[in-house]
């Protein structure tokens, strides 16, 4: 793959990302039933170098399609499970004292390619707030010494939509560093038969390495070098913008149910996000279906609905809908 993209045929490259693509939907295909948006976007989002947030009730594989993801993709994995306990030294790491008695920087479990932030929202800001550097700068600082994390890196935290009691909302600047915001519904009749035969059973599955961390790398630089038309590009700068209430393009319905809307980060997020899509899907270039196809996940943890809004009843999903 490294030689393909830098010495070959960027066209070629694509067509080698969407088997890529295929093959890891197949091979979590085998673990997951059904959910087949979740995964595809927590693929994009790999793809491009992005983190997401999974929010659904207990019990969806959550945390086992992480788990899955991760396997195939023959990266490292760590695991946290946030408590109200939990300190920001248990996730980056600390400095001790060897027995020569000099401090030794003992790495966090934040020093993996995957980190599994499980339950993300049952921890204080305090230490919501030390992943932040992670997510932005692919590094930690303790005691004023600046620790590189190992490329690649993703952040996939999970979130529970239902019980809200001792829970800590994530601060606006930390659910902005998320490309996605997946939700898990639950599964149909047909798939929750599947999932039941297949855990109630002594049916042993072996999953198969798909892609390695520095395919994921040359992977990330190919989408950043797909062309993109520039109507292309202003429909999702123009469709992040309407959403900001009171601005030049908001909508009649952005103006009078949302507080604010998305950030410019959505604008380069969409873009990024199209562009990974149509490579999944074989092209060679998105176009205006692909940003619509990615759109809702990234918009909806970025606008925020007003009182009027929650008093009618009216959902983000139905305002996303309007806008595109």
């Amino acid at each position: 793959m490294a030689t393909q993209t830098q010495n070959g045929s960027d066209v070629a490259a694509v067509n080698a990302l969407a088997k890529s693509y295929q093959a890891l939907m197949d091979e979590i295909g085998k673990v997951i039933i059904g959910q087949k948006h979740v995964v595809k976007g927590v693929l994009v989002s790999i793809f491009c170098d992005g983190h997401s947030l999974l929010v659904g009730v207990p019990g969806l594989a959550k945390t086992l399609l992480v788990k899955t993801i991760s396997e195939v993709l023959d990266l490292g994995f760590n695991r946290i499970q946030f408590t109200p306990d939990l300190m920001p030294s248990d996730i980056t790491g600390a400095e001790i004292l060897d027995d020569n008695r000099q401090f030794k920087f003992l790495e966090g479990p934040i020093f993996t390619n995957i980190l599994l932030a499980d339950e993300i929202n049952r921890t204080p800001p305090k230490t919501q707030a030390a992943l932040l550097e992670a997510m932005q700068e692919r590094a930690v600082t303790v005691s004023g010494q600046v620790h590189n994390l190992d490329l690649p890196f993703f952040v996939l935290a999970t979130q529970n939509p239902i019980e809200q009691e001792g829970t800590y909302p994530l601060p606006e600047a930390q659910l902005d560093r998320f490309m996605f915001n997946i939700t898990l519904d639950y599964p149909s009749f047909k798939d929750e038969i599947e999932v039941v035969k297949g855990t109630t059973s002594d049916k042993k599955v072996t999953l198969n390495k798909i892609v390695t961390g520095d395919e994921i790398r040359d992977y990330q630089r190919l989408i950043r070098r797909i062309p993109i038309a520039d109507n292309v590009l202003e429909y999702a700068v123009r469709l992040a913008a309407k959403t900001r209430p009171n601005t030049e393009l908001a909508t009649t319905e952005v103006n009078n149910y949302l507080s604010w809307g998305a950030g410019p980060r959505a604008s380069q997020y969409l873009v990024l996000g199209a562009k990974c899509h149509a490579a999944i899907n074989g092209k060679y270039s998105p176009d205006i279906e692909d940003v619509k196809a990615i759109a809702p996940s990234i918009l909806r943890h970025r606008i925020l609905k007003n009182y009027k809004a929650e008093a009618e009843g009216l959902s983000l999903e139905n305002i996303i809908a309007n806008l595109l």
